[in-house]
């Protein structure tokens, strides 16, 4: 590895962004499918469900970068999606517990379940979330700090690899026995449910919920194109080199620990917005919506995907999703094991996930069909004769 082989790629922002045909292709397929297929092919009820998993994909994509292009397994993104989307659960149900709604309670103005567990007033903790300002900047923030806490001593003492999988994964579980043990201020096991507004508008029409699915496509593509950006820089490029030649990185003089505290900040940051868009999606939260089990689940789709894809991550969501969702309405019984069986199947016979497919075999096909591969032919020179 050489000094210019990190050195930021020339041209200019779109450039880097849509740097190829195949890149071009990719992303107005997607949009294709997003905004005019779904909506149009599916009822509203799916289409909603549809919304449910591009919120997953916020985190798969946060994922992709973490894991697939710097090489930091983390098992615990559950958390940062919860963080995101307890914060709009938060928010949302302070506006559905005002005095007028809650006056049967013993004590009006507060969240039912702080009543039914005798808290007599609103915990600290939950003013800020009186304001929606306030609540986006929170959904902003807030993972970010809480990640660099938790992995800058992590990435500073070279802890990487499985060690730093099995610690993002019990911290993950640490947050979910505290939210369960905590039914009075979280609403335990049950979590934050009955949201009905959004600043007045009823977020459980289905106008809404329609509106709300386009406001997700339009957040994915933002976050798409700004983590397409991330990777397209020197940063991008000194987390790819450091995944595959760390202690070489080092010898360069780069300080790794900065690196990967900010992608994995960025990762967590992308799977905050996507529990916000969740929140809004479902009508609620719950600590089983963040747990091992689902926080093991984003891995499941990002690999499905492709790990270094940035759109396969989006496919990934969708896709294991949904089959999810068709094997369990059609085989309730053993519907775990199809789904089993499918991701092994699909691990074993396709490692490159489904972006493999399409750049080892779709894409090859497609350029042999047009001929893109074609050497070009010498023109002829005529000689001359004097």
């Amino acid at each position: 590895m050489t000094t210019n082989s990190l050195k930021q790629p020339g041209g200019g922002l779109l450039d880097r962004l849509f740097s190829g045909r195949s890149s071009i292709l990719s992303y107005t397929v997607l949009a294709i499918i997003l905004f005019l297929v779904l909506p149009n092919l599916l009822s509203a009820f799916r289409l909603n469900m549809a919304g449910k998993y591009l919120c997953y994909a916020f985190a798969c994509i946060g994922l992709v970068l973490c894991w697939g292009h710097a090489g930091i397994l983390s098992l615990g993104q559950g958390l940062f999606f919860g963080i995101g989307g307890y914060s709009m659960a938060m928010f949302l149900k302070l506006e559905a517990s005002d005095p007028e709604s809650t006056s049967i309670q013993s004590t009006p103005g507060i969240p039912d379940f702080m009543d039914w567990n005798q808290v007599t007033e609103l915990p600290w903790f939950w003013y800020p979330y009186k304001s929606f300002p306030l609540t986006v900047a929170l959904i902003l923030t807030l993972p970010v700090i809480i990640s660099c806490i938790l992995c800058f001593f992590y990435f500073k003492g070279r802890v990487t690899g499985v060690v730093f999988a099995i610690i993002t994964q019990s911290m993950v579980a640490c947050s979910w026995y505290f939210i369960v043990g905590n039914q009075g201020y979280f609403g335990g096991i049950n979590g934050i449910t009955d949201l009905k507004t959004l600043n007045g508008w009823d977020i459980r029409t289905e106008s809404a919920q329609k509106i709300l699915y386009f406001v997700t496509c339009i957040c994915l593509f933002g976050c798409l194109f700004l983590s397409k950006w991330v990777l397209s820089t020197r940063l991008g490029r000194v987390l790819a080199a450091q995944r595959d030649k760390e202690e070489r990185v080092r010898f360069s003089g780069y300080n790794l620990t900065s690196f990967r505290v900010f992608i994995f900040a960025f990762a967590a940051l992308l799977a905050s917005i996507g529990g916000a868009l969740f929140t809004l999606q479902v009508g609620f939260m719950s600590p089983n919506l963040i747990g091992v089990v689902p926080s093991i689940d984003l891995i499941i789709y990002t690999a499905v995907g492709g790990r270094l894809c940035t759109v396969g991550a989006v496919y990934g969501a969708l896709l294991i999703n949904t089959a999810k969702t068709m094997f369990s309405e059609a085989y309730p019984t053993v519907w775990v094991f199809i789904y089993g069986a499918l991701f092994i199947l699909i691990v074993l016979a396709l490692p490159k996930g489904l972006a493999g497919v399409w750049t080892d075999h779709v894409r090859l096909w497609i350029r042999s069909l047009l001929k893109l591969d074609s050497p070009a032919k010498p023109k002829k020179i005529k000689s001359q004769t004097t």
